[in-house]
């Protein structure tokens, strides 16, 4: 039974972080993804040892050590291989560059250009001449790279 509820709580925690991976960035200042799942999943298993039909204390802290433990294995997993935080975290991927927007990225990121722009005004930068580059970090924050005197 004890193997069950850990093997429950590390399958809920990793299908949780794919699901975030699959689902996107969005832009502004947010969470990080490991954050996002490790709030919310803790939370609620907190609460499902508390109420739910195993409503167990022991239940709910080897399921919190489970997914804390998970959450360090694949921390220590992203910062030993290249390859697992790519996988995990993606890119910075390019939305507007030469005064032209990459449309399919801002399609497939579910990003308008209002969005950046919106951005860009919080930088003081008034239309689309005063941009060089916009950029959608790997943690889904838009970064403004503003055209610089004389450039254009």
């Amino acid at each position: 039974m004890a193997l069950f509820v850990v093997l429950r709580a590390a399958f809920g925690y990793l299908f949780l972080v794919l699901m975030v991976r699959i689902v996107g960035r969005r832009p502004g200042k947010q969470l990080t993804p490991f954050e996002f799942v490790l709030v919310f999943y803790l939370g609620g298993l907190t609460l499902t040892g508390m109420v739910g039909v195993e409503a167990s204390l022991s239940s709910a802290v080897v399921q919190i050590i489970t997914v804390a433990l998970c959450h360090y294995v694949l921390a220590e997993l992203r910062f030993r291989y290249d390859w697992v935080a790519q996988l995990l975290d993606g890119s910075p991927l390019i939305l507007l560059e030469k005064k032209q927007w990459r449309t399919k990225t801002l399609s497939k990121m579910g990003i308008q250009d209002d969005d950046v722009m919106d951005m860009a005004r919080g930088q003081g930068i008034k239309d689309l001449s005063g941009i060089k580059t916009a950029v959608l970090e790997s943690f889904g924050e838009i970064t403004i790279v503003p055209e610089e005197e004389g450039e254009e």
